[in-house]
């Protein structure tokens, strides 16, 4: 088992949606075609703990994203695709690191200093309140995921750049103190993937509750792309399409040829219940085959825990002997 050309984690804390499409799932899926790359994709489960405390919204969430990602094409037998805690070597090598990584690195991670920045705005008398120390270390499981496997690039949005710079330093604490066993991973940031806006013109996120569901019914997408906010113009008035969250979703999905299209139309005029219509019948014309694959998936969970299992033997091929090796680097092996 050779080191992973790619690695990426799927937290699993909700439904997939339009924006973890364009934004995630598409790129992946078709790296995972690739037959000179060794990519991992795996469902970060133990990190969700952090925040979701409720265990049938994870298992459900496992199963749909799961589910989004075959019946969208993933090739699950050319990439390696594996659930985070069915890799027991991960837990492991993340007690391994956190006996290397200084409290201060920790200290000026993001999501850490925002949740002490609100108990300090709030007035609280403790500026720790509420943070958990899954919170807090959040950081070492996710540069264990990624160490695990010796991923030479990670695509990441921006806001999960500082998470790999800590994946760096600890690689490099780990290495300087022991022995070098541990690759740099490469930051990978597409500047061109497509960041889309949910109903409210906000970004898309289960955080607003202004995203489109991926797998919804035909009935149900329709009725959320009617809900899109737009503004007061009426028919024949010209529209500016830069500014539009319908024209960003359509061209997230659309060719060049058609967004061009669609740009000289909106100068025209364009009404916007045609245009939402228009909307809705192109993404479910791409999304109708892919959806009845995602029906069948949920309704047979067993051969979504098949396809899971299998990636995790795989996966394991690599993780269990190198984990040996960091074992005894560190100096916890047998005495004979």
């Amino acid at each position: 088992m050779k080191n992973a050309d790619y690695l990426t984690g799927i937290t699993t804390s909700g439904t997939p949606h339009l924006g973890n499409y364009v934004g995630a799932i598409r790129p992946a899926v078709e790296s995972s075609k690739n037959p000179d790359l060794r990519s991992y994709y795996f469902l970060a489960d133990y990190h969700s703990l952090i925040k979701n405390h409720d265990p049938k919204k994870r298992k459900a969430s496992t199963l749909e994203i799961a589910a989004a990602w075959i019946a969208l094409g993933l090739d699950y037998n050319n990439c390696v695709f594996y659930r985070q805690s069915d890799i027991p070597e991960i837990p492991e090598l993340t007690w391994i690191l956190t006996c290397l990584t200084a409290k201060g690195l920790m200290n000026r991670a993001h999501a850490y200093k925002a949740a002490v920045q609100e108990n300090e705005e709030q007035e609280r008398k403790d500026p720790d309140q509420g943070v958990t120390m899954g919170l807090f270390s959040y950081p070492i499981l996710m540069a264990a995921d990624i160490l695990m496997f010796n991923a030479a690039k990670v695509p990441v949005g921006k806001d999960q750049v500082q998470h790999l710079e800590m994946t760096r330093d600890i690689a490099a604490r780990f290495n300087h103190t022991y022995k070098e066993l541990f690759v740099l991973p490469e930051v990978v940031v597409d500047e061109t993937a497509a960041v889309l806006s949910g109903l409210d013109g906000r970004k898309m996120s289960k955080s607003y509750n202004n995203f489109i569901p991926l797998f919804d019914t035909e009935k149900r997408l329709r009725k959320m792309i009617m809900k899109i906010q737009t503004n007061s113009l009426e028919p024949d008035e010209p529209k500016d399409p830069d500014t539009c969250t319908l024209f960003s979703i359509y061209r997230a999905f659309a060719t060049q040829e058609q967004t061009k299209d669609l740009a000289r139309r909106y100068r025209e005029g364009i009404a916007w219940g045609a245009m939402k219509q228009e909307l809705f019948e192109y993404i479910n014309d791409i999304l109708k085959e892919p959806r009845q694959r995602y029906e069948e998936l949920i309704a047979n969970p067993k051969d979504i825990e098949d396809i899971l299992k299998k990636g995790a033997a795989r996966a394991r091929e690599y993780s269990v002997p190198f984990l040996d090796k960091v074992r005894k680097c560190v100096g916890i092996q047998s005495l004979s």
